[in-house]
Order: C-alpha cells, then structure tokens, then sequence
C-alpha cells in the first residue's frame, strides 16, 4: 500500500484526489488545504515556496511516499524548487492542459482559464510556447472562482455572474475549448459548460495526472494495492470548506 500525499491552496485539489482514487482505490490518502493562506494565485514565488516546503514536509512526516502538487499556482511557482530541495522525493504537478487542446480545436481557438499566478508561470508559458504556435490563446483569469469553490457556491446567481465575466470573453473570442487551468475550476465544471453550450469542449487535466501518479509509483516500484482504502484530511485553516467539498465527492 501506498501513502499518496496531496496538497492544495484549498479544496480544489479535491477535484485531482477525486481521480486518483479512481485508479488507486486501495491506498492510504493524506490530503492538506492550505486554506489559511488561500488563495495562492496571487501570491508571490517565495511565499508559495515557502507554504510549499512547510505543505511537504508535513506530508513527509504523515508517511507520504509520493507528494501530488493539486494546484496549478504552486506547481508553476514551487514543484522545480521542490525536487531540487527533496531529490529522493517524488513529485507530480499539474500539466497546462494546452497540448491537447490545441489538437483537438476546430476553430483554431482556445481559452485557458486560470489564476493570475498560473498564466506567468514558466511551466505554462513553455507548455503554451511548444503546443500552441498555430493556435490562437485567450487568457483569462477565473476571478472570484476559488472562492466560490471555498464557500461552497457551486451555482445560482452569483456563482452564474462571476463564471460567465470569464468564460463569455473566451466564448467572444471563439473559443471552442476551454482549458481548466487551476483544480478549484473543476467543481464549477457544470456551470462552465452551461454557459459554454454543447459545442465547447472542456479540458480537465486531473485525469492525466491521475494517470502520471499511477506510472511514477510503478516506475519507482512503491507497492500499491493490498490494503484498505483510507484518507486523513487536514486543513491548515478552517476545516468547513474542505469537509464540504470532500462530501460533494
């Protein structure tokens, strides 16, 4: 059995455990919202680093074999400065969803939804640079989104105002894909896709790196199955929303 450690800004990387339980349903789960210093994205590098080394090293002593960043602002500032710092640890970040988003548009755009902390991360810039040179980008940052997801607001009046002044431009632009660039946008997915309409497509990247975590524990040979399903949740502020979330699952 495996201990599969995983951290967030907040309850958003909810949306990456989700997946990886699917393919890893028998290990034991350690899960840690940084929620008293959510949000992340508009934080500066060092403060995300450091969160990150004191995220890490707690997730270390709860006996984590394999640490999965759930949150696209911290792989972009922090996941590089991470595995230099803990070389025998291994590490699995979000992948900008940008590659397959770029095969797999019809009208030649796409639009990336993510925090402001994300879209200037060299992680994305370089994914952007290798993938979407015959495509037109259109970037926005998914204001107000995380907290939405925080407090639990999935839907209704407000939640519809705050998607729809992101997703509407990318729309306006042309949009028919939509990469969902921070794990907090996931829990909004249903939302995103009605405004959207049936001919967009939306990207999800939790499912890859489901798969990424499944083939790094093999490739380090860390036994996996064999065991009894568990999770431990921690928050290192309000324990409210990740309780919520974890019961949406």
């Amino acid at each position: 059995m495996a201990t599969i450690g995983l951290y967030d800004s907040g309850s958003g990387g909810l949306s990456v455990y989700r997946e990886v339980v699917k393919l890893l349903p028998e290990e034991h789960y350690v899960y840690f919202a940084d929620n008293a210093h959510c949000p992340y994205g508009t934080k500066d590098v060092q403060y995300i680093r450091e969160r990150s080394v004191a995220v890490t090293d707690f997730l270390l002593n709860e006996g984590a074999d394999i640490i999965v960043v759930a949150c696209n602002t911290a792989t972009a500032a922090a996941i590089a400065f991470l595995r230099e710092k803990y070389p025998a640890v291994p590490f699995v970040g979000m992948e900008p969803a940008v590659k397959p988003a770029a095969l797999g548009t019809r009208s030649g755009v796409i639009g990336v939804l993510a925090t402001a902390g994300t879209l200037k991360g060299s992680k994305y810039l370089d994914t952007r640079g290798r993938w979407a040179g015959d495509v037109r980008v259109v970037e926005r940052v998914g204001q107000g989104f995380v907290e939405l997801v925080e407090n639990g607001i999935l839907d209704g009046p407000e939640a519809e105002a705050t998607v729809r002044s992101a997703v509407q431009p990318l729309l306006d632009a042309g949009a028919d894909t939509l990469v969902l660039g921070c794990t907090h946008y996931p829990f909004l997915m249903p939302l995103i896709s009605r405004i959207a309409g049936p001919g967009v497509n939306i990207i999800d990247p939790a499912p890859a790196v489901a798969r990424q975590t499944l083939r790094i524990l093999k490739e380090k040979g860390i036994p996996t199955g064999d065991a009894s399903f568990s999770v431990l949740l921690h928050s290192s502020g309000d324990p409210a929303p990740l309780q919520r979330m974890f019961k949406l699952l």
